[in-house]
């Protein structure tokens, strides 16, 4: 997502991008020619803090790393917080195995749910039951073609983009039935992989960096609310209650990076952004007011919540990579509670992806 690094010395990189190329997921190219799996390179990472540890520690013994501290608030679980980064708290195992089956679901069944804008509705339009269609290995056909599937005269296209073009689902044995016959289609599972991003409550528009509070949209789930608001709590200023009015859920899979950015977007940055985790285990990187600070890396892992509010706000943050071998995705107890038939399609996608979805009082 950044371009080509040839010809990049390492100090011409900021010290962010330098963290980034450092955790990023490469390939060993030993065997180029090998038909054998690909293997990550190893990576060094001896200085990814491990709050999963931390909490493991502090409960035995009440010790701390030196410039970690606990704060209690009124969850069932210490709240850290970095003292060189002031409105930065970490959570770990925030969210119940349940609540993360839960948000798992949701964010795959509903959250791409039109009237919310997904990554796709540039090309596509609004696209219903993205997962459904997946599961069901739909194929998406633009309408101009779709008189030619003798596909039902009274079924109306189920997303157009505002425009002549619209697409619809249909069954992919009518698709390879016409093989040699110019289409325009993708199947719903490439688009399912290539989703990367939905927006909940009020709409961001990407191509102006602002909400656009005139897009009709669906509220946040109320159970999402109170739970960003019990999260939120310990962040908050004394006496007010997180307001939940947006969100943006993203969707990673194995190679997908999120680069240094600053959420800025928000009218009081005295209000924390609610973070929450979902699936493979992931590093983030929060950085300082500069590119040029050093970042400090940390371990994600699914259930866990980051909150940043007042000062955090202004550092520079993203995720460098994704963890999807089994050594090190850690979502054993995922999958042991996802594998009954019904959760089957689920379970398929989270082994290899990570969901993230950011909370946010937008007034």
């Amino acid at each position: 997502m950044y371009g080509s690094d040839k010809g990049t010395d390492d100090s011409e990189r900021t010290a962010f991008r330098r963290a980034e190329k450092k955790y990023k997921l490469y390939y060993d190219d030993t065997y180029k020619s090998s038909k054998k799996k690909k293997l990550p390179k190893h990576v060094d990472l001896s200085e990814v803090i491990d709050f999963k540890n931390i909490l493991e520690s502090y409960k035995q013994d009440g010790s701390l790393p030196v410039g970690v501290k606990a704060t209690t608030c009124d969850l069932d679980r210490p709240v850290f917080c970095l003292e060189n980064r002031p409105g930065f708290y970490f959570i770990p195992g925030a969210l119940s195995l349940q609540e993360q089956c839960q948000w798992i679901r949701e964010s795959l069944m509903d959250f791409p749910q039109p009237p919310n804008r997904t990554n796709h509705n540039a090309i596509y339009g609004p696209i219903q039951d993205l997962f459904i269609a997946a599961k069901e290995k739909k194929v998406l056909v633009e309408h101009d073609e779709i008189s030619d599937f003798n596909l039902d005269s009274d079924v109306e296209p189920s997303i157009s983009n505002g425009s002549t073009h619209n697409w619809k689902f249909v069954e992919e044995n009518t698709v390879s039935s016409r093989r040699g016959t110019a289409c325009k289609s993708i199947s719903a599972s490439v688009l399912l992989r290539k989703l990367r991003w939905s927006t909940l409550g009020l709409q961001f528009d990407w191509s102006k960096r602002s909400y656009n509070i005139s897009l009709p949209h669906n509220k946040i789930p109320s159970a999402l609310c109170q739970l960003a608001k019990r999260m939120a709590a310990a962040a908050m200023p004394t006496g007010e209650e997180f307001k939940p009015e947006a969100a943006i859920v993203n969707y990673f899979a194995s190679g997908d990076t999120l680069g240094g950015h600053l959420d800025d977007m928000e009218a009081d940055w005295s209000k924390p952004i609610v973070s929450m985790s979902l699936g493979c285990k992931a590093i983030f990187l929060l950085g300082g007011k500069s590119r040029q600070d050093p970042p400090i890396a940390m371990f994600l892992r699914s259930g866990d919540v980051v909150l940043m509010a007042g000062e955090a706000r202004e550092c520079f943050h993203g995720v460098p990579r994704i963890f999807i071998d089994e050594e090190s995705e850690e979502i054993s107890f995922l999958e042991r509670h996802l594998s009954n038939q019904d959760d089957l399609h689920f379970l398929e996608y989270i082994r290899n992806s990570r969901i993230n979805i950011n909370i946010r009082q937008v007034f």
